[in-house]
């Protein structure tokens, strides 16, 4: 079997790409990152999961809060609402993030002689991120394999997105066709201590409407009912 890093939040969309790889027949390293978000309680989930399924899993710490610039990692900043149509980047944008996370999974894999790394963006339902755009993907994996031992000697480091191109709707029909439980995934940007979901955030309502157009039931537990 072949090696792949997964990058794993514990998320609808990260467990969806994990059991697709899964499903491909690699052999998954699930590589979460504790980067001191306000919803860490995420990881819990991924924990759960990878534990279920029996894939290798780490947790590797990196504090984004240093230099803040997003509500996700800094506290003072309130989570905004979702704004349907909007074109805007919101402030849950967290500066380089899939940059940074993508380079550590590229330290990761080349240790582990891995060439293959899965990563659940997707361009259409989605917050804005510049950084889940195809040609950030596109150019990161040219990067991947020009800036590592084994990308030099081998040339065929490849960055998977199967998810890239389905809207939200099309991301749960896939996981449910690959067995995913989605009540054991945690999407919201500030879930309580339960881990119950606010019902209101950007990933919420992408969530919420993923399963609507799905024709599926939403497994979430949102606060008070939401």
């Amino acid at each position: 079997m072949k090696k792949a890093v997964i990058l794993f939040s514990g998320g609808l969309d990260s467990t969806t790409c994990l059991a697709y790889a899964k499903s491909q027949a690699f052999d998954c390293y699930a590589l979460s990152f504790h980067y001191h978000q306000r919803h860490a309680i995420e990881l819990n989930a991924a924990k759960k999961l990878t534990a279920a399924w029996g894939v290798t899993h780490r947790i590797f710490n990196v504090d984004l809060q240093q230099f803040g610039g997003s509500a996700l990692t800094d506290s003072q900043q309130e989570i905004p609402a979702y704004e349907a149509g909007s074109s805007d980047i919101p402030n849950t944008y967290v500066p380089a993030r899939n940059t940074i996370f993508l380079a550590i999974a590229l330290g990761f894999a080349e240790v582990i002689q891995a060439k293959d790394i899965f990563i659940g963006v997707s361009h259409v339902d989605y917050s804005n991120y510049p950084d889940c755009r195809p040609e950030f993907i596109a150019s990161f994996e040219k990067l991947a394999n020009i800036a590592t031992k084994m990308g030099t000697e081998e040339s065929d480091i490849r960055i998977h997105t199967p998810l890239l191109h389905l809207s939200k709707a099309q991301t749960i029909s896939l996981g449910m066709t690959l067995g995913i439980d989605y009540a054991n995934t945690i999407s919201c940007y500030q879930p309580n201590e339960k881990g119950h979901a606010c019902g209101w955030c950007h990933s919420c309502m992408l969530r919420k409407k993923g399963f609507s157009e799905a024709a599926a039931i939403d497994p979430t537990v949102y606060v008070q009912g939401r």
